[in-house]
């Protein structure tokens, strides 16, 4: 059983929830509805055929965007491990071999209640029909076998020979009910991009998958700036499968597509071609390509001192998970300083660094720059890598996250006016007329003289418009209307001539630069640039769509 090792029990604090398997190193799948209810910290992973590697903790990394409902598309989680384990991962069949699904006897390995070692399940599929285009109905090969109850979700569908066609979705809600439901591995690679590199290609052209793969981790490090709808389009041809009506988010999911639900093998070599040439094309590394380090800071629910802090990692496109947790505010600020040390490990050798904190919008003003880098280096954050701030409504709204994508898509060329834009404090424009005015001349930066707190409409104007880049000093000018000049004026006036010209990609270390200038300054207190924040959000830093690091459900 040794080379089955690779099915998992999935446990909640400590109570079975389902069941999982293994498909990479530190990577295992399960069902959003599974892990719904876990808590920081109290989500585990084990193995009934390896005992010996113990009770292993996890997160959840991404998730299928799940709503919740039992009929709600999308129920698949992402769990990593806090390490690699020594197992074979399991196998999948390619693309395809699931037409053979009803004559198939198929094996589910779950965990009901009072077989915490597990117990088999066969099961058949009624038809290769997908219901919804999302589940294939399962129903049981005898009347008295093991029935799919709760235990089995999240368990791996695996034909006779070992290699899994899909995963246990809904199971049997009533006694005695045979019925149940599976996603299909299509469907799991359709929610999630990662899987379709873990599965064999059509057809007889496994280096094809890998190529392809490979080419779309080069776009991501490279930070190549394309149109995934268009590549697909030149790689199926004008009378090949329309283009979805959602079209795709992010180069990986386009790529995922034409290797699953193209059935021409040829218009994944297409597709890899371009890609190639695109790669090849003297622009396309001109750009920074940024390697996040992500930090995310939310109020937990669980008590006014409480915060939920989740710390990941950006590589090859794919987001790693380092850590999550709930604290008390007093202990975030160690928690996390431990935790970014720990994402560089996650970080391809040589790669650029960007610390992103994500915070709710009010505490956008918090001095995370100023934070040191650990309790044996007083560096600041800010000082020592290029650190940026993020609003956490928008960074998880699709909506604002398309329209920042189409302007970080045109803004190649340096921020020149009218794309910079000053808000003064003196002579305060009503926020209808600023949002206008952001709209009509396509802001793509904003820089105010106050921070947040003074003028909480103006703000809003600006991450709601949205301007890609906002700019302000932390502290100064109260933002109370005056004609006389103030340090928000000499804040203004001191950055929009520094920022003049500049490459958008390079705002964050151009202002970890200056952050290192006023820290050396002989009067750091007085220079025009003293706590200067910055709010840089291009999503194409974070091609895989968010997802809590300890919850599933968005």
């Amino acid at each position: 059983m040794s080379g089955d090792a690779w099915h998992a029990r999935i446990e909640c604090g400590g109570a079975v929830a389902g069941a999982g398997f293994l498909v990479a190193p530190r990577t295992v799948l399960t069902c959003a509805h599974v892990v719904r209810d876990s808590e920081p910290g109290l989500l585990t992973v084990s193995f009934p055929n390896r005992p010996d590697l113990g009770v292993l903790p996890a997160v959840v990394s991404a998730h299928g965007g799940w709503a919740g409902g039992a009929t709600d598309p999308g129920d698949l989680a992402v769990l990593e491990l806090a390490g690699e384990v020594p197992l074979s991962t399991a196998r999948f069949a390619p693309p395809g071999e699931d037409l053979g699904l009803v004559s198939q006897v198929l094996v589910a390995y779950g965990f009901p209640e009072g077989y915490d070692e597990g117990q088999l399940a066969e099961y058949r599929a009624v038809s290769a029909t997908r219901i919804a285009d999302e589940w294939v109905q399962l129903e049981a090969v005898t009347a008295h076998g093991q029935p799919l109850t709760h235990g089995f979700s999240g368990a791996a569908a695996t034909l006779p020979d070992g290699r899994v066609v899909g995963m246990v979705a809904q199971v049997a809600g009533e006694h005695g009910v045979r019925v149940a439901r599976m996603l299909p591995t299509e469907v799991l690679a359709r929610h999630w991009p990662g899987l379709g590199e873990l599965v064999p290609a059509h057809g007889d052209a496994p280096d094809a998958a890998s190529r392809l793969y490979g080419l779309v981790r080069r776009a991501a490090d490279a930070g190549l700036d394309c149109d995934p709808n268009r590549l697909y389009r030149d790689a199926v041809g004008p009378f090949g499968p329309p283009l979805p009506p959602e079209g795709f988010a992010s180069l990986r999911s386009a790529a995922g597509y034409v290797h699953w639900e193209v059935e021409d093998a040829d218009a994944m070599t297409r597709f890899a071609d371009r890609l190639e040439q695109l790669l090849s094309a003297p622009c396309a590394s001109a750009a920074v390509s940024w390697s996040p380090i992500l930090v995310e800071l939310d109020r937990s629910g669980a008590g006014a001192d409480q915060v939920t802090v989740e710390v990941s990692a950006y590589r090859d496109g794919l987001r790693r998970p380092v850590g999550a947790v709930r604290l008390p505010r007093a202990r975030v600020r160690a928690y996390v300083q431990g935790c970014v040390d720990e994402a560089f490990t996650h970080l391809a050798p040589g790669a650029d660094e960007l610390i992103t904190f994500v915070l709710p919008r009010e505490w956008l003003n918090e001095p995370v720059a100023q934070w040191e880098c650990g309790p044996d280096d007083s560096t600041p954050l800010g000082c020592a890598h290029p650190l940026v701030v993020a609003d956490r409504s928008r960074h998880r709204s699709a909506r604002l996250r398309h329209q920042l994508s189409k302007k970080w898509q045109k803004s190649g060329t340096g921020f020149t006016s009218p794309a910079l834009h000053r808000v003064d404090c003196g002579r305060r424009e009503r926020p209808a007329g600023l949002r206008k005015r952001f709209r009509d001349k396509e802001a793509e930066l904003a820089v105010y003289a106050t921070p947040p707190e003074a003028a909480p409409d103006h703000f809003e104007a600006g991450l709601n418009t949205p301007v890609p880049v906002l700019l302000w000093p932390r502290t100064g000018c109260p933002g109370t209307d005056h004609g006389t000049p103030c340090t928000g004026t000499a804040f203004l006036d001191g950055l929009v001539p520094y920022l003049h010209g500049a490459p958008p990609a390079e705002l964050p270390r151009l202002i970890q630069m200056l952050r290192e200038e006023v820290e050396a300054a002989d009067d750091p207190d007085h220079h025009w640039a003293r706590d200067v924040q910055l709010l840089w959000d291009d999503p194409r830093c974070f091609p895989e769509p968010p997802a809590s690091l300890h919850t599933p459900v968005a």
